[in-house]
Parts: structure tokens; C-alpha cells; sequence
């Protein structure tokens, strides 16, 4: 009894020792990519778990590339697309720790078209064009309330499109196919109105991209080289790149497209479907969705910041940083039903806002479908990829469930 009310008290909240992982209940996991596979709702996935840092899942399941035959396995590169966001913020806090940007400071001391920004309101039928109310500041991009979006609202789109943003970037996000470097697209992002003011909204849009060139514009580094030397390296992170090695393209995973009966079908050539990750201009390192990645790398990147900014001797940032990411930092501005949102990922400051994922989980995902968390709590690190745009499936939400379900105490 005595025992019982012991283990109540210490679990209180779902704050508990370290709960274990059951084998047997891990095998859903394997049943559910069977089935989204096996009913050709993806082509194939690539699962990790790790626990305290060590792999206790891992599995490549289906087709890398289903029409050359050619099978998924464990070092495939996928896509990671927004994925690349988490790294951008943390290459932006190492220059924060270093007193080198300021997450108060406005955006225009690096971007100088930053400096007198404009919002499109709606003005009864029409659309006009106001002045913002306050500068537009590093930490609002951080946590994407600084009122811009990727340029596809009604209200703007046809302005960013006559600027190669927006409606002529893909589905706006896209620059990997731009023959320009980064803060060229950036600057000219910053003479466009935007879509709310700052500070007001979440709007998920260029934020991390704009990131990208302060990290140049700040280091005095181009943005590819600081995240090879003071993030990808120093984790050993050898397949996560911006572009992908002409002479690797094998292990490039296709992409593939929700289609209207549900099943998965190879995506065009282009901004809206392979991409141009191996061939193609290879000089625009876009900070919000611009890197390839594999499972076991991105795994070991966010076990870097589970573990308060270092990694086998390697000290990235400081553990005090690490918690102002994986603090929400928008209040709700994000959500109001208990999702939050850091410097760089989304947080779950309720339970069962995010699954079963616990109070302090933090992560996000990809626009090719990939999807990550970390859940301190349970000592996690939970990664799925998959390269499926647009996404129809309901797979992100169930594999969430099928790992959480295994947990027991």
C-alpha cells in the first residue's frame, strides 16, 4: 500500500521515473507501417526510437523509390523541409550566446528593407496597405508571430508571385530551385507587405528563412558553411546537407502524392513534387525548408538538444538556451487548447494536447510528411520519415499513439 501511494505521488502529472518500452507492444508499430504501406498510403517510411540516446525502434519499411524498385532502408535521405527550421534556430541562438544577434533586436539591423515593413489589411471589398506598428524583431521570427506568412493569402499573392515568392515558389516555400543566394530572396521578401502585424499572430511563413540570412549577415559566413561548421559536424552529422551529392542521388527517396482514392502516387519533376535537391542551381540555402537528412541524423540532433545543447563531449549551446526553445514563448498566440510555441519548435504545455505526448514534449515536422518529438518525461526521441506531398494520410497522429501506447511504468 504503502508503495502504491508512493508511486501516486511521484507520477502525479505524468511525472515519473523513466517508464520502460515494451517489445511486445512496439510490434503495433511495425502493423501500423505495414498497413499504410501495404494499402499503398505511402510508399514506405523509415521509424526511429531512441531512449536516453539509444536506438530501442528502428525500422526502414517499403519502397525508397516503388517504380525503381528500389527498397527503403535506414540510410535513405529524405527531404526534411521544415525540419530544417529547429537547425536555423539553434545556428541563430549560437550567435545569440555569443552576443552577436539580439532576440529583441529588430530584423532590419541585418536586413536593411526589414526597417519600414507594411501589412495588407482588408479595407471593405479591397486591400490596402498599412504601415506595422512596431518593428519586426528576431525572437518574432523565432516563434513565427511576426505577421508573415509564405505569401499565398488572397491578399498578397499576387504581389509575391511578380516577386518569384509565394504562388511562384511551389507552394511558397520553395527556393531550391532559385539560381540566387538566400538574403537575395530575403531582401526582396522584406519590400512586400505582410499579413498581420507584428507580434499579434501565428502565422507560419518565411520566418526561419529570413533567419537564414541574419545568420550570414551576423556570423559573416554564408549560411551553408555555419551550419556545416558549427552544427552538422560537430554532431557528425554526415547526411545532413542542403543538396544531395549528384553521385548519391540513389539514395534520395522519391516523392510521392496523396491521391484523390488515398493511395500514394509518384509526384511530378519540379518545385511541387522531386525537387531539385540534386540537380539544379544548388545556391539557395533556405533556412526554413532547405536540407535533406536521414532518420539516424536528425535523431542525433534533437538528442543533442534532449540533452541540454550537448552530445558526446560536444557542447553546441548552453542548457539555459536550450530551455528558452523548448519554452512556449507565444503564450496563445499559437494555440489557445495547450500547444505552444518556442524558439524553434512547437511544445505541448498540456497533457493531451499533442496525444500522449508529455507536458515538456516539444517537436514539429515536414512538408514531405515528415514528423519528430521529444518527450523529456519519457527520455524520447521519436522521429518518422516519409516523403508524401500533399499528405491526406493520418499517419503522423496514429505512429504518435502506436509509440506512446508501448510505454508502461
Amino acid at each position: 500500500m504503502k508503495r502504491a501511494i508512493l508511486t501516486l505521488l511521484l507520477c502525479a502529472g505524468l511525472v515519473c521515473a523513466q517508464p520502460a518500452i515494451s517489445t511486445e507492444r512496439l510490434t503495433r508499430v511495425d502493423h501500423l507501417l505495414q498497413q499504410y504501406t501495404g494499402q499503398n498510403q505511402i510508399a514506405g517510411a523509415v521509424a526511429l526510437i531512441l531512449q536516453d540516446g539509444k536506438p530501442v525502434y528502428e525500422r526502414a519499411i517499403g519502397w525508397s523509390d516503388k517504380e525503381a524498385h528500389r527498397a527503403m532502408t535506414t540510410g535513405t535521405l529524405f527531404r526534411i523541409a521544415s525540419q530544417t527550421k529547429a537547425l536555423t534556430s539553434t545556428a541563430v541562438l549560437e550567435l545569440f550566446e555569443e552576443g552577436k544577434i539580439g532576440l529583441d533586436e529588430p530584423v532590419s539591423h541585418f536586413i536593411p528593407t526589414f526597417k519600414d515593413t507594411t501589412v495588407a489589411v482588408r479595407d471593405g471589398s479591397g486591400i490596402k496597405t498599412v504601415a506595422a506598428k512596431r518593428p519586426i524583431l528576431i525572437r518574432d521570427l523565432l516563434t513565427h508571430t511576426a505577421g508573415i506568412s509564405y505569401g499565398t493569402d488572397p491578399q498578397v499573392r499576387d504581389l509575391y508571385a511578380a516577386k518569384g515568392l509565394g504562388p511562384a515558389a511551389g507552394y511558397g516555400w520553395y527556393t531550391a530551385d532559385k539560381d540566387e543566394r538566400i538574403c537575395q530572396t530575403m531582401e526582396r521578401l522584406g519590400t512586400l507587405p505582410f499579413v498581420a502585424q507584428p507580434g499579434e499572430a501565428f502565422v507560419y511563413g518565411y520566418n526561419t528563412d529570413i533567419l537564414g540570412c541574419v545568420v550570414e549577415k551576423a556570423s559573416g559566413m554564408p549560411f551553408d558553411e555555419f551550419i556545416r561548421a558549427r552544427v552538422t559536424e560537430p554532431l557528425g552529422l554526415k547526411d545532413t546537407r542542403f543538396y544531395v551529392p549528384a553521385g548519391e542521388r540513389d539514395r534520395l527517396a522519391a516523392v510521392y502524392s496523396s491521391s484523390s482514392d488515398g493511395t500514394a502516387v509518384r509526384a511530378p519533376e519540379g518545385a511541387k513534387g522531386q525537387g531539385h535537391y540534386v540537380d539544379g542551381p544548388r545556391k539557395s540555402f533556405a533556412g526554413g525548408a532547405g536540407l535533406t537528412s536521414t532518420a539516424h541524423d536528425y535523431a542525433r540532433f534533437l538528442e543533442m538538444i534532449r540533452n541540454g545543447g550537448a552530445l558526446d563531449g560536444v557542447r553546441l549551446l548552453g542548457s539555459r538556451t536550450v530551455a528558452l526553445m523548448t519554452t512556449n514563448q507565444s503564450g496563445t498566440l499559437h494555440s489557445t487548447t495547450g500547444l505552444g510555441f518556442g524558439f524553434g519548435f512547437e511544445t505541448v504545455d498540456r497533457y493531451g494536447a499533442s496525444g500522449m505526448a508529455g507536458v515538456g514534449a516539444f517537436g514539429w515536422g515536414g512538408a514531405y510528411g515528415t514528423t519528430y518529438q521529444v518527450d523529456p518525461q519519457s527520455h524520447l526521441v521519436i522521429v518518422l520519415m516519409i516523403q508524401l506531398i500533399p499528405n491526406a494520410t493520418d499517419i503522423q497522429p496514429k505512429f504518435s499513439a502506436a509509440v506512446y501506447q508501448a510505454l508502461v511504468n
